[in-house]
């Protein structure tokens, strides 16, 4: 009786992750939650860790999809053009989102009405990560370097237009340096370019970064925000040298969205089941030592997020008068 009771109590206090019936009975078939970059990189480690409770919480399988290539528009692409009835997922940086309607004069898809946002997920600061050679250990080091040695450093980042990429433009610009700039197939492809000197310079994701600054791979010599990761206490925060609002708010910011055209009542069963899985305390804690911070925000939040990104990015864009077609 002791061990029922015992049971019973645990499974009271546990949070409900299921759906209720009439929320799961919308969704009749697997779920494809896409990745629009190679694994490995932040958008990757966070589907890979969600997919499993989504699962338990939808009611059928989700499956995870890696769709890399231009800048996350062939996932996002693929998504836009899905079915809308909500099985089709897109997680990805929504950065590379925002971005995509300056940086793209034929893009194949409209950002604001061919996709769903559905919610955002995690805010995961960015890194400030140099190679072990580089001589510097502070970001004034590395500035006074790279004023020494013009376009010697190359920066990695996840694509031509990215938030990272766009990110190191903005960082070169405020502290008046020239460095060359060298596009990878994501994240992962990016950290893997510094850490064997490929590249010397990489803003990325703390999700997907952290690891390697932890284990000594790179130097870490700075994080975007304000607060110092956890992990990382004795490595200054952007906000605490007092840079541009551009450079301190900047960070891998990741969402969900699905496919415009999706019934609303669809959309919020699936930011419900989002909100769930990510307050969960096996995944929230786990996103905490990733570097990130969970945030279960809804649709409109989610849009709301988006309309600003799309004009500041939007602005940054176009005053570096970047173009991809």
């Amino acid at each position: 009786m002791t061990t029922r009771r015992t049971l019973l109590g645990a499974l009271a206090a546990a949070p409900a992750l299921s759906l209720g019936a009439p929320a799961r009975a919308q969704f009749n078939r697997p779920l494809r939650l896409v990745v629009p970059f190679a694994p490995g990189g932040t958008s990757d480690i966070l589907a890979r860790l969600m997919a499993p409770k989504l699962t338990e919480a939808l009611g059928q399988n989700v499956v995870v999809e890696n769709k890399p290539g231009a800048n996350g528009n062939i996932g996002a692409d693929f998504v836009a053009k899905a079915q809308p009835d909500g099985h089709t997922l897109l997680l990805t940086d929504v950065g590379s989102l925002a971005t995509a309607p300056a940086l793209f004069s034929k893009l194949s898809f409209d950002v604001t009405k061919d996709l769903a946002p559905v919610t955002m997920v995690l805010f995961a600061p960015y890194i400030m990560a140099l190679h072990p050679s580089v001589p510097a250990t502070t970001v004034a080091e590395l500035v006074a370097y790279a004023k020494a040695n013009p376009d010697k450093l190359n920066v990695a980042h996840s694509g031509v237009g990215a938030a990272n990429h766009l990110t190191a433009i903005v960082f070169a610009r405020h502290f008046g340096i020239t460095w060359s700039y060298v596009p990878y197939r994501g994240g992962a492809a990016a950290i893997r370019a510094v850490v064997q000197n490929e590249c010397q310079v990489l803003l990325n994701g703390a999700t997907a970064t952290q690891p390697f600054v932890v284990q000594g791979q790179m130097k870490g010599i700075a994080v975007s925000g304000t607060p110092r990761l956890a992990a990382l206490p004795d490595t200054p925060s952007f906000g605490e040298m007092r840079l541009p609002p551009t450079l301190v708010d900047s960070g891998t910011w990741q969402g969900i969205v699905t496919t415009g055209g999706t019934p609303p009542a669809t959309v919020a069963a699936l930011s419900e089941a989002f909100r769930r899985v990510l307050a969960l305390p096996d995944i929230a804690p786990r996103i905490v030592e990733l570097g990130g911070v969970a945030r279960a925000e809804g649709p409109a939040a989610f849009a709301a997020w988006m309309t600003d990104a799309i004009k500041s990015w939007g602005d940054v864009v176009r005053a570096e008068r970047i173009v991809l077609d």
